[in-house]
């Protein structure tokens, strides 16, 4: 028999019988972003989050389409003008710097984080990012990613993003987002790339 309490917070009313909540062979639980303290979401002036779940494809298959940056341009509109520093390239690694224009600012750039796919392990990029500018002109982000292969031949592109400065806050006082609908289009483009590729 069902129950359902309906006058509890929080309460979603009767489950269907047939209907469960995770696949048999799946665990309900994801990997989540690592934070550096300084940009925890919900402490820094702008945070987004953009995540989908694609059938047909791996985090091996989409892995390239981030760690090369010289693709970006091609399947995503909002990122040119890359450059590799001190002779890097032109695939991002742990401590690689690069430079990037994004929403029209030049971000300087060094990956913090660099965890390529492998069996049993999400792979996992981020880099700290920076606008040079004095006081509130200057902006910082900490930009993540995540893959992350599910049962049933799936992949998980998850992308996060917190800012801090005056540009962050610029951008989160704008409605809509230009940033979560900006990141939306490169994950979705990232995926299509990756499926060009097959």
């Amino acid at each position: 028999m069902l129950r359902s309490d309906s006058n509890k917070v929080g309460s979603v009313g009767p489950v269907h019988p047939d209907r469960r909540t995770t696949h048999p062979k799946e665990s309900s639980t994801v990997s989540d972003i690592v934070w550096p303290v300084d940009y925890l979401p919900g402490t820094t002036d702008n945070y987004v989050s953009n995540e989908i779940i694609v059938a047909g494809l791996s985090a091996v298959q989409v892995w390239p389409q981030l760690a090369q940056p010289l693709l970006w341009p091609g399947y995503y509109r909002n990122a040119g003008e890359i450059v590799f520093h001190d002779g890097a390239g032109p695939e991002l690694g742990a401590g690689v710097r690069f430079r990037f224009t994004t929403f029209g600012f030049p971000v300087e750039a060094e990956v913090t984080e660099c965890q390529p796919p492998a069996p049993g392990r999400p792979a996992r990029m981020a880099w700290h990012g920076w606008v040079e500018g004095d006081g509130d002109d200057r902006l910082d982000v900490h930009h993540a990613w995540l893959f992350e292969d599910l049962p049933g031949g799936r992949v998980r592109i998850l992308t996060q993003e917190t800012q801090i400065g005056g540009p962050a806050r610029q951008l989160a006082a704008t409605q809509p987002n230009p940033m979560l609908n900006a990141h939306q289009e490169w994950i979705e483009g990232l995926a299509g790339s990756a499926r060009q590729m097959l």
